[in-house]
């Protein structure tokens, strides 16, 4: 994610809406963070902390409702939705109550009221601008998610305009990533990366959990998520898709489907690595956006390069005017020297990467120091690694991983003594979210 000091050059940069190109963006938010000589955050040799969550037994269930219920595994809250849309909503702010209000807070009111920038003597706030951003983007967003917001409110006690607010923040996000596969890695195995750099001051660290959904009509799936937000930045279905993203320029162009409720479709509803691409394909599109995406069935990546206007697919191994590397069987995604340095690590490790090794492509400096978490997907077998920034702001590539696999959580069962919580249904969830098409 983005530092403070960048915030507030892309907010400034907001009344002209003009598309940046990528290289120029990301150079903008590697020139954000203190100076320092290339290299001085380069990954040490040190044994990498990785805390094994597969199979826990003793894992505590905080509580449950409805079908959703919380648990807690090695330290790492893991949160189950299951349902209707309003259901997994409800279930997501009644269970996650207390760090939803908090994050809520911190990035609706501490965050989203400061002043950013003066114009015509009027004082310009993030919460301002994202109201701009949800009138425009309300007729493009599924009545689904509406539901999911209004029940996620109900939930955590909130009012809905302020759950619907934070759900826009993403469309700011900006970060790296990468798929290696077949002769790149030492058996032939998928390894899907993803770096997601933001503004770790923000505190969102403090509200990392898993989020394992089993939606009514849709595809279970894994989301490496936030309290309080249902959209989709990093995941995983059971079908062996996983995506991850990256902000380019384009600010001011809202008249689309959100990029994090588009990612969402793609875990929730596509596959094949086909249908995932025409998620981005045949749906109206916001801003400019990078994705990585990956399919551990076939062994097959793509990126993919889209603005409001254009969409490009990269398939593993090609160049792109963008991203001139190309290396065999990889898809490479970041920007300026970090991008040479992922395009290096990989090739030097072409052909010998293992899950851990695979890791030390995901260290600083590719990851900046605003690193918020990093993902590792190994699609075909559903385990992933995460790690996320440490409370003191330290990043997320320097801190423990945490193991799970996605058939193992979607196993699990709460614990029949755990505390219950009322699901509160109202008599017609048609009526409790503002209309698609509404002004």
């Amino acid at each position: 994610m983005m530092r403070s000091d960048f915030r507030l050059s892309v907010w400034r940069r907001l009344p002209a809406l003009k598309l940046r190109p990528l290289w120029l963006l990301l150079a903008l938010v590697v020139l954000s963070v203190k100076p320092t000589a290339w290299g001085e955050d380069a990954a040490t040799t040190a044994p990498r902390n990785i805390v094994d969550c597969i199979g826990v037994a003793d894992a505590t269930t905080v509580a449950t409702c409805g079908q959703g219920w919380l648990e807690i595994i090695n330290g790492y809250p893991v949160l189950h939705l299951k349902g209707t849309p309003y259901e997994m909503g409800y279930q997501h702010g009644a269970l996650l109550r207390q760090s939803v209000r908090q994050n809520m807070e911190t990035l609706l009111q501490d965050k989203g009221e400061q002043a950013l920038v003066e114009i015509a003597g009027i004082s310009l706030k993030p919460r301002d601008v994202i109201e701009t951003i949800i009138r425009a983007q309300k007729p493009f967003v599924p009545e689904k998610y509406l539901i999911e917001m209004a029940g996620l409110a109900a939930g955590a006690g909130l009012a809905p305009d302020d759950i619907r607010a934070a759900n826009f923040i993403p469309e700011l996000f900006h970060c790296s990533g990468f798929a290696i596969a077949g002769d790149a890695t030492a058996d032939g195995t998928l390894y899907h990366g993803r770096v997601l750099d933001y503004a770790i001051d923000w505190g969102l660290q403090r509200h990392a959990v898993i989020i394992v959904a089993e939606p009514d009509g849709g595809i279970p799936f894994v989301n490496i998520a936030y309290s309080g937000f249902i959209g989709s930045v990093t995941g995983m279905n059971n079908r062996q898709i996983s995506i991850g993203e990256m902000g380019g320029g384009g600010l001011g162009n809202w008249l689309g489907v959100p990029m994090a409720q588009l990612m969402r479709e793609v875990i929730e509803t596509t596959e094949t690595l086909d249908q995932a691409v025409a998620v981005f394909r045949d749906n109206p599109r916001t801003c400019e956006y990078y994705y990585v995406i990956a399919d551990g069935k076939s062994g097959e990546s793509v990126g993919i390069a889209a603005t409001w206007q254009q969409l490009d697919v990269i398939r593993a191994g090609e160049a792109h005017p963008l991203l001139p590397h190309a290396v065999p069987q990889c898809a490479l995604l970041s920007a300026g020297d970090r991008y040479h340095e992922l395009v290096r690590r990989t090739r030097d490790g072409l052909g010998s990467f293992t899950a851990e090794s695979a890791l030390s492509l995901m260290d600083r400096p590719v990851a900046m120091r605003s690193n918020l978490h990093n993902v590792l997907f190994e699609p075909a077998s559903s385990r992933f690694w995460v790690a996320n920034a440490g409370d003191d702001g330290s990043p997320a590539a320097e801190q423990p991983y945490y193991s799970f696999q996605l058939t193992e959580l979607l196993s699990r069962q709460p614990s029949a003594a755990a505390p219950e919580l009322a699901l509160e249904m109202p008599s017609d969830t048609t009526t409790v979210a503002i209309p698609a098409t509404a002004p």
